[in-house]
């Protein structure tokens, strides 16, 4: 029995969505906006030279079909991109009204988001009294710092001193629907603020907040404040089984690479291995070694997105997709004849866009394991169902499978 590998590149979009006016970052519609597409246009001009040089270096993923797929999605054509791929290919869209993590991977997984998100307005304050009284309540303490849309790097650099000597936690949102909480894994705790997320989410949840984020961090005034890799999503329910829960009702393990456990609240989720992306790629590598037969290996790689995309940082993006590459490059031979491996993104994050958010945009699907295939334009929820196809499991979502 064969295996499906789903690494999604957290962000990586390659323009084109048809809705993108819809979607604002600063008041600007993110029409014209193309992730991948900026970033390999600013390194064959010579203006992504900081930690590396010269043109997007990304063989195995072109190979794999990304440059057709770029074109596809939005007419654009980079020089040193779209040699003729030996995979399957293709450019899918999004229909969940929403550019954020558990829309685009609930989507993938086979269940499109049925509602609105509810967002936290561009003011400050931002939250609600009740609410913000709640938080209140919940950490045990007189107030709360932050209570605005922002950055989650710059918040801390912004409030982290006034929160090591009061302990009132900072919280924080974003267009996305979501409320996120910073503070000091010593001074406030690690458990402490993990139990705070996790006592406020059933709030949140209801209100169709689709996230409550943990986001300690480390470090003191004088030598600076630094987030780490113990992040923690408390994320609502899909509202549907996802392709985990049905994979994982036929019997075969389920593993979660990232954080795809947060995303899909432990929904059909069998074992979890975390970490940066780099020791993420060296979990898919070991259990392209190690997985048995029918397991579904679903991995996000948030680092596109959180390091790159949000500090709009055009080089260190560029500099990650070659590291990926070669990640790729190496995995892939090791793959057993009969694996299927998806490659795809859940929204954009264009680091030469204006703001600091994601962007709308088509995503890649690049398939390795079903021949030299163009797929052309796909839906989201068509990755889930030609998961179910591609293992034998019976398939409730939407979509239909390109295998």
């Amino acid at each position: 029995m064969s295996r499906a590998f789903l690494i999604v590149m957290d962000s990586v979009g390659i323009g084109g969505a048809p809705d993108a006016a819809e979607f604002f970052n600063n008041d600007v519609p993110d029409t014209g906006a193309n992730t991948f597409g900026h970033i390999a246009k600013a390194c064959a001009e010579g203006a992504a030279d900081v930690g590396r040089a010269g043109p997007l270096k990304v063989g195995a993923l072109d190979a794999l079909g990304i440059g057709k797929a770029l074109e596809l999605a939005s007419g654009m054509t980079v020089p040193g991109l779209g040699i003729e791929p030996t995979g399957a290919w293709g450019a899918a869209t999004e229909i969940s009204p929403g550019k954020d993590t558990p829309s685009g991977h609930w989507e993938l997984a086979g269940v499109p988001v049925p509602w609105d998100w509810h967002v936290f307005p561009k003011a400050h304050p931002a939250f609600p009294d009740d609410l913000t009284v709640m938080i209140c309540e919940a950490a045990g303490t007189g107030g709360i710092l932050g209570n605005r849309h922002a950055s989650g790097t710059e918040i801390i650099v912004d409030e982290g001193a006034r929160h090591m000597k009061t302990g009132w936690p900072i919280c924080y949102t974003s267009v996305d629907s979501v409320l996120q909480i910073a503070a000091h894994e010593d001074a406030f705790g690690l458990d402490r603020l993990y139990k705070l997320c996790d006592d406020l989410a059933p709030t949140l949840h209801a209100m169709r907040v689709g996230r409550v984020i943990a986001r300690p961090f480390v470090g003191n005034e004088q030598d600076g404040f630094t987030r780490t890799g113990n992040r923690k999503d408390f994320a609502i329910d899909p509202p549907k089984p996802t392709i985990c829960e049905m994979v994982q009702g036929a019997g075969h393990p389920v593993y979660a690479i990232g954080k795809i456990g947060d995303i899909f609240s432990m929904k059909g989720i069998d074992e979890v291995r975390k970490g940066r992306d780099d020791a993420l790629m060296d979990h898919v590598a070991d259990l392209v070694d190690e997985a048995p037969d029918g397991s579904f290996v679903f991995a996000n790689l948030v680092e596109f997105d959180s390091e790159y995309g949000h500090r709009r940082d055009v080089a260190g993006y560029a500099s990650h997709l070659e590291w990926f590459n070669v990640k790729l490059n190496s995995m892939l031979p090791t793959l057993r004849a009969d694996d299927l491996l998806i490659i795809s993104a859940d929204h954009g994050n264009d680091p030469s866009w204006v703001g600091t958010d994601h962007t709308r945009e088509r995503v890649p699907v690049l398939v390795h394991g079903i021949g030299v295939r163009t797929l052309g334009h796909l839906a989201f929820v068509d990755v889930g169902a030609s998961i179910a196809n591609h293992l034998g499991v019976p398939y409730t979502g939407e979509g239909k499978s390109f295998l």
